[in-house]
């Protein structure tokens, strides 16, 4: 029986995997999610940042090409196949979103069918171009911005990000604001934190800044860098841990159920299952929405066990 799953699972778009996609290094049966419907469709805009952070999840920096720069007639296409399969919201990433020529353009198409969201750091890219992003208001549906505050102080955030951002990503929140847009904050979790003591110092440094102090705080904790082999790191999921652990609901709340991401990667337009695995080809699904759909996702990635463990989710649905 398992087998049979097996065959079945490990063929994408005729591409057979290897056997490790299937189980685990003790011969388990991998655990994975049967995607139901596409609800959110990320783009990837690019690897290439203004900012060179060494823990970022892609690591992007000025000129980095591992993931291409899309380009509008790179979107268009997926945007409409995605409206047409009913799809609920588009969102966006990098590398830095602003620092990609087409985005105003690309937004205010995808605007017009549903919301959007763009995470961003909200730095010089941003700032430069904030009579371009006013320009999004008004639209037939709404975009909000996630901004990275990686820490409620400036020194320790500017330590990864470089000297003066932590003040320019406050100014960044205050303009977007200013102009009416929602925003919320990504910040990175640190083992062992006192969670409630953390959200204080956010809130009093947004209360500092002129910022609502209701703002929403998502958390991530370090996905690693690209190609990081941390399978020693991060336990397996099995078949089992995902019924003996996992209910209905919770495997339901897997961004992979009801997500896709497009990849730019060789000049071509490529879906991934997720925001987090476009290091791994084993997560290429093809170059269509349609097809890629009924793909199962096995849980290989060790960042799959961020999902697992702490219900991790780049996703605002």
């Amino acid at each position: 029986m398992h087998q049979a799953r097996a065959a079945a699972a490990a063929e994408s778009n005729g591409a057979p995997r290897n056997r490790d996609w299937l189980f685990t290094t003790r011969g388990d049966p991998r655990g994975y999610i049967q995607p139901q419907r596409l609800r959110e469709l990320w783009f990837h805009t690019g690897t290439v940042c203004n900012l060179a952070c060494p823990f970022c999840l892609e690591g992007s920096h000025p000129g980095d090409d591992r993931l291409g720069r899309i380009l509008f007639s790179d979107a268009q296409p997926l945007i409409d196949e995605a409206v047409q399969l009913g799809v609920e919201q588009f969102s966006f990433t990098g590398g830095e979103p602003f620092v990609i020529k087409d985005l105003v353009r690309i937004l205010s198409y995808a605007l017009q069918f549903n919301p959007c969201l763009v995470l961003t750091n909200a730095t010089d890219p941003l700032l430069k171009r904030i009579q371009e992003v006013e320009s999004l208001l008004g639209k037939q549906h709404p975009v909000s911005f996630r901004v990275s505050l990686d820490y409620s102080d400036a020194q320790r955030h500017d330590a990864g990000r470089g000297e003066g951002n932590f003040e320019k990503a406050l100014l960044g929140l205050r303009e977007i604001h200013r102009l009416g847009f929602p925003i919320s904050v990504a910040r990175q979790m640190v083992k062992s934190e006192d969670l409630q003591a953390v959200e204080h110092s956010f809130r009093t440094a947004f209360k500092r800044a002129g910022l609502p102090e209701s703002l929403r705080i998502v958390s991530f904790p370090d996905f690693l860098t690209p190609g990081s082999q941390s399978k020693a790191q991060a336990p397996e999921i099995t078949e089992d841990c995902m019924t003996r652990y996992q209910s209905a609901e919770t495997r339901a709340a897997f961004m992979c159920n009801f997500s896709k991401m497009v990849i730019k990667k060789d000049g071509r337009m490529r879906i991934y299952a997720c925001t987090l695995v476009d290091d791994d080809p084993d997560y290429d699904q093809g170059g269509s929405l349609r097809e890629s759909l009924p793909e199962r996702v096995m849980l290989k990635h060790h960042r799959c066990y961020s999902c697992f463990a702490y219900g991790s989710s780049c996703s605002e649905i």
